[in-house]
């Protein structure tokens, strides 16, 4: 099982945060997963509303799970809600195909796992994820 270390993990979650200041988004929760879509770290920021983290580990539980970005995993639900309906059921409600969660990748490519903000807009927590990678020295593709 591939897998972020915690150093790389809290790295992630550093640089997300830091991000969510600098775009003054509201309080964030983060989670970053391993490839099979157990938790390496996660924290929620002081006064981020209910549920935070609960949105940012369905998404990043449904990159893991589907091996692409939240945002990809919601262009592909416009066009077969059924099937995302019913993973979702399958999941017990933990599959959120929504624009905010990536994959967190080597240098060689290989998935490492995901991470899943919550807190801003899809588009804010996804840009987030993608700066929280790279404080890391990490990668992930771009959607």
């Amino acid at each position: 099982m591939s897998s972020p270390t915690l150093k790389q993990a809290n790295a992630i979650i550093e640089g997300v945060l830091l991000h969510g200041r600098e775009m003054k988004i509201k309080p964030l929760a983060v989670v970053v997963l391993d490839a099979s879509g157990n938790i390496v770290a996660a924290q929620r920021e002081d006064n981020a509303s209910m549920f935070r983290i609960d949105i940012a580990l369905g998404k990043a539980w449904a990159a893991a799970a589907m091996s692409c970005s939240s945002r990809a995993l919601g262009n592909r639900a416009k066009d077969n809600p059924s099937f995302f309906i019913s993973l979702a059921a399958t999941a017990n409600g933990r599959f959120l195909p929504q624009a905010g969660a990536v994959l967190i990748k080597d240098m060689n490519g290989m998935i490492l796992g995901a991470v899943g903000v919550s807190g801003g807009t899809g588009d804010q927590d996804e840009t987030c994820c993608f700066k929280g990678i790279a404080v890391a020295g990490l990668m992930t593709d771009a959607e």
